[in-house]
């Protein structure tokens, strides 16, 4: 890969830095000083401990004050770096992160490349991720490049730019009222593509309440109306009685006859008497009063367990289920599993073979409806960033190897939720879009006749 910037011009105009510093006045120590100072590394202790407990916007409030407190200090902005990606705004993450090399040089804490490389590879910018990857490699010891990835993210950075170079991405934005700047995902449609069901974290869920892990509100699932006059999506609402619940709720799958769904429900950081463990699997109906069935857990504890279960997918005789578990979290993180019905009831759930299931992440599943091929998305298998969609094909005998559906379908960020309609010529999608200095998770539609799937479905 070019290296637009040298790290010889990074080190360059470093030193020039430094000169302008050392030639400047430095006012002495004053008592203020000294304790400003003292009161910002109290914050920036508290800032971490608040990243441990998960707590990642509180902490960020925290780094801010502590660099308003120092000004000269490096801790401050890298802190505010790292909270910045890990709240997805990666040009935020990026502008920090070079702060905190200006003000400390030498003495800066050597992630802040891996920081850096991560940055500008989610907002695209390539070459400059590359070189501070390379740059984070020579400065960091072999057992923490190692623990952070770093030569995984670098191999991934070469691969997006060869696949960039070979497909133009396909995806259009989902016109209408359905993307809010809030996190939107898991598109479902109706078979006539006239209904729409998706997933939010917007501000009015039901309930209001914040998940205290990562500080977005909880999930709830939506509906909205196509209206061929706008040829956009309208009348978006939450208002879905026995759906919606105080908890976090989501649809992964809605049946051809449009009558029964499965959910994903947790209500385990809620004041409900009877409390779920984790997230589990629920099938709903949507009743003669035209009303959906309130959310029941499927009874059947090698589906639902007390780890997270759901994404659910089902083959179109409904006698095959795919969903998610990370149950194996100590060895691995999200796995596929697959479970058959026997009978009215479902029989004994197993975790895919090693051809789709990796030590990295596995979500969003969709199975064809003839059962055979397997599109989801995984940060584990070679990819271009983040979570990349792939498809596998059920061989009679097991499956085959994961194929990356390249650049027409992925970016350099996560894509999940990949869904095929092909009766309705699209598929529809979800992943980020950089907006400014932050980013967040939207729907989109792809025109089945401009892509060119790896299979023949």
């Amino acid at each position: 890969m070019k290296i637009v910037l040298s790290l010889l011009f990074v080190l360059a105009a470093y030193g020039s830095d430094v000169l302008a510093m050392n030639n400047r006045a430095v006012p002495p120590d004053s008592v203020t000083g000294i304790i400003d100072r003292s009161a910002a590394l109290l914050l920036i202790d508290q800032g971490k401990q608040m990243i441990a407990d998960g707590k990642v916007r509180d902490a960020l409030i925290i780094f801010r004050e502590a660099a308003l407190k120092d000004q000269m200090t490096w801790k401050a902005p890298f802190w505010i770096a790292y909270c910045h990606y890990r709240l997805n705004n990666f040009g935020y993450a990026r502008q920090y992160g070079e702060e905190a090399i200006r003000k400390g040089g030498t003495d800066v804490d050597n992630d802040v490349y891996e920081i850096l490389g991560s940055s500008y590879h989610r907002i695209g910018s390539l070459d400059s991720a590359a070189m501070y990857y390379e740059t984070a490699l020579a400065k960091l010891s072999k057992s923490r490049a190692r623990e952070l990835g770093i030569q995984k993210k670098l191999d991934e950075c070469n691969y997006a730019e060869e696949a960039m170079k070979k497909q133009q991405n396909l995806r259009v934005s989902m016109r209408g009222e359905v993307n809010s700047g809030f996190n939107e995902y898991a598109p479902i449609l109706s078979q006539d593509g006239k209904l729409l069901y998706f997933t939010s974290r917007r501000g009015n869920t039901t309930g209001g309440r914040v998940n205290p892990d990562d500080q977005e509100y909880f999930e709830d699932i939506y509906s909205a109306q196509w209206n061929n006059a706008t040829q956009q999506w309208d009348s978006v609402s939450n208002k879905i009685e026995r759906l919606n619940t105080d908890g976090f709720d989501a649809m992964s799958w809605l049946y051809p006859d449009g009558l029964r769904a499965i959910t994903t429900y947790n209500n385990n950081a809620t004041e409900a008497k009877k409390q779920t463990k984790s997230s589990d699997i629920c099938e709903v109906e949507f009743t003669t009063k035209g009303k959906w069935t309130a959310a029941k857990p499927i009874a059947n504890k090698s589906i639902n367990t007390s780890f997270f279960e759901g994404a659910a997918t089902v083959t179109a005789d409904g006698n095959t289920m795919y969903f998610v578990s990370d149950r194996k979290g100590e060895k691995r993180s999200t796995e596929i599993y697959v479970v058959q019905r026997q009978g009215k009831k479902w029989g004994v759930a197993q975790a895919l073979s090693d051809s789709v299931n990796t030590a990295g992440r596995e979500t969003t599943p969709y199975i064809t409806p003839d059962g055979r091929f397997l599109f989801f998305s995984s940060d584990g298998h070679t990819g271009m960033g983040g979570m990349d969609v792939y498809v596998c094909e059920n061989t009679g005998t097991g499956w085959s190897s994961a194929i990356n559906l390249g650049a027409a379908v992925n970016s350099v960020n996560d894509d999940t939720h990949f869904v095929i309609y092909k009766q309705l010529n699209k598929a529809v999608m979800a992943g980020f879009n950089l907006q400014g200095q932050k980013s967040s998770m939207d729907m989109y539609e792809i025109d089945l006749s401009k892509l060119v799937l790896p299979v023949k479905l």
